[in-house]
């Protein structure tokens, strides 16, 4: 635990130290995002642009996080054990892309579709069944959305088999 405690700290210390606008905290068997690096990142947080925390065991993700790191392009989150995002996902108004790939979500994070700048999301393996196909088809930004291996209903592999503006990867067949 001590040797996971002091590589996240050496790696928000260099974030800090040389100015870097990402943020890489993956496979660190974290499992919330912790509070000392709120206070550690508190300066430089406009200008961290990218955040990975991907393979780690993360249940869940604060509103805190999102309201720190308001100048977010991109998010990787795969990997983890995460169920829902809070609900101040939707006010990220630079998140270009999320990936939420091999999580346990069970419902679509529907906030995801109120940010104007989302281009890319990623929810390959986790167990959704149904997709908000209206509410995504007007999200002004997405080009691509992956829901490969998700237990969709026969519903949502209807909606998803038609045409629509922006890439689908799932696993029904053509």
């Amino acid at each position: 635990m001590a040797e996971a405690v002091a590589n996240v700290a050496r790696r928000v210390n260099a974030t800090v130290e040389e100015g870097r606008d990402r943020l890489d905290l993956s496979d660190c068997k974290l499992i919330s995002f912790p509070d000392g690096v709120f206070k550690v990142l508190r300066s430089v947080s406009e200008n961290i642009h990218v955040i990975t925390l991907a393979d780690n065991e993360m249940k869940a993700i604060s509103s805190k996080f999102f309201t720190t790191f308001t100048q977010l392009r991109e998010l990787e989150l795969q990997g983890n054990v995460l169920t829902k995002l809070p609900d101040s996902v939707g006010e990220m108004e630079h998140l270009t892309s999320i990936n939420l790939a091999n999580n346990k979500f069970t419902v679509f994070p529907e906030k995801l579709a109120e940010i104007p700048t989302l281009e890319r999301i990623n929810l390959e393996g986790n167990c959704i069944t149904e997709i908000p196909m209206e509410k995504l088809s007007a999200m002004p930004a997405l080009k691509w959305l992956n829901i490969k291996s998700n237990p969709l209903e026969t519903d949502a592999l209807s909606a998803v088999q038609s045409p629509h503006k922006f890439d689908i990867l799932s696993t029904t067949e053509a």
